[in-house]
């Protein structure tokens, strides 16, 4: 009965380990499959917003830093943002200031975008270019 026992224990152990291997890979395949899907539009950004409708100032201009496919306030002026870049280039975001904010929708190709943005009585559009890592 314990050799028979152990057989068994043995051929699980076995198919316990051969499981874990195949984990293992498929998790480093799994990683290394999602770096490579990470958004090609990471470094900073000058964004160029234009008011086209509504009392807003007619534009303004904001220093974008995005990394790994989220955006962040990369200047000095007291706003947030929030927003990401998918892998094909679609990007969302929203830009807040105190009681105010406007979202965002567009598109990044190579190391230009461009898109339209609305908040509150004002609507417009903005564009985009790289200006380094």
């Amino acid at each position: 009965m314990t050799i028979f026992t152990n057989r068994i224990g043995r051929r699980v152990m076995r198919a316990m380990l051969a499981t874990s291997v195949t984990v293992a890979a498929s998790t480093s395949f799994a990683a290394t499959s999602n770096t490579s899907m990470l958004p090609r539009y990471d470094g900073m950004w000058s964004v160029s917003i234009v008011t086209e409708k509504g009392s807003c100032d007619r534009g303004y201009r904001y220093p974008i830093r995005i990394s790994n496919g989220v955006l962040v306030n990369a200047g000095d002026l007291a706003f947030t943002i929030t927003g990401k870049v998918t892998p094909n280039g679609a990007i969302t975001v929203t830009v807040a200031h105190g009681s105010s904010s406007a979202n965002g929708i567009g598109r990044l190709a190579g190391n230009i975008g461009e898109g339209s943005w609305s908040g509150g009585e004002c609507s417009g559009t903005w564009t985009a270019e790289r200006r380094g890592a």
